[in-house]
């Protein structure tokens, strides 16, 4: 496996993404597991595979560690892929689905507010979902859906925001939730690291008026399965690929 995670300035990134396949490992240790990064550090993801490939690998799963399915998995994953196909041909590349959406998500966010001392489905309770926000329409069309989905949960309400991209950003959203008479409200992070928009949220959040702001994902426990499980997937499509 080799997982693709977004990459970032902030070394708390790199240091929760090493964490997150850590706890994969554990869980599978006969499974070789490589970090690579879109942005912003070594190693870059078509360096690792064609390293690989080198080394005598005959098959190779890509996982991308990313929330939403937007640009960087429609557009830069696959360029990398195409650009390593052209040199190694022999090489079996397949790409594994993005992590969001599915429920093992929820759970890890529901994790996350519980540590923020929110329980989860608390009825005096709003929660805002935010994540970075895209330019792709789609991608910020399932962060809605999993606010809608969230609501019937037991929250007061759950509303969607963006850190970037589009509206409404997390302070406009923790605001209007307040004027509509929240008891509370409660920030869920989308995010899988630390970086910029998390630290960004969270201290507008606050000055907001939000009761509390989730950690990020991390190395949830549901994070770490959810990951495997997207492998497995893959696996399964690539044998039957391979049958056919």
């Amino acid at each position: 496996m080799v997982a693709v995670a977004h990459g970032s300035r902030d070394p708390r990134a790199a240091a929760t993404v090493a964490d997150l396949l850590g706890a994969v490992r554990e869980r599978r240790p006969e499974l070789p597991v490589h970090a690579s990064f879109l942005d912003h550090g070594p190693p870059a993801p078509d360096r690792v595979v064609a390293g690989l490939a080198l080394d005598g690998a005959e098959e190779t799963i890509v996982l991308p560690l990313l929330l939403t399915a937007a640009y960087h998995s429609k557009t830069d994953i696959p360029g990398v892929l195409h650009r390593v196909r052209g040199r190694h041909p022999r090489l079996r590349l397949r790409t594994a689905g993005t992590l969001g959406p599915h429920p093992l998500l929820t759970g890890a966010l529901e994790r996350r507010l519980t540590e923020a001392g929110v329980q989860p489905g608390d009825p005096d309770v709003a929660v805002v979902l935010v994540s970075a926000g895209s330019s792709d329409a789609s991608a910020n069309a399932t962060i809605a859906r999993l606010a809608r989905e969230w609501r019937p949960r037991g929250w007061w309400g759950v509303v969607p925001a963006y850190a970037s991209g589009t509206g409404p950003g997390p302070a406009a959203a923790v605001t209007a939730l307040l004027d509509a008479g929240a008891p509370r409200v409660a920030v869920a992070s989308y995010f899988l690291a630390p970086g910029y928009f998390a630290d960004k949220v969270r201290n507008a959040a606050l000055a907001a008026g939000a009761a509390a702001v989730s950690p990020v994902l991390g190395a949830a426990p549901e994070v770490a399965d959810l990951i495997l499980r997207r492998y497995d997937e893959a696996l399964v499509t690539s044998t039957a690929a391979t049958a056919v």
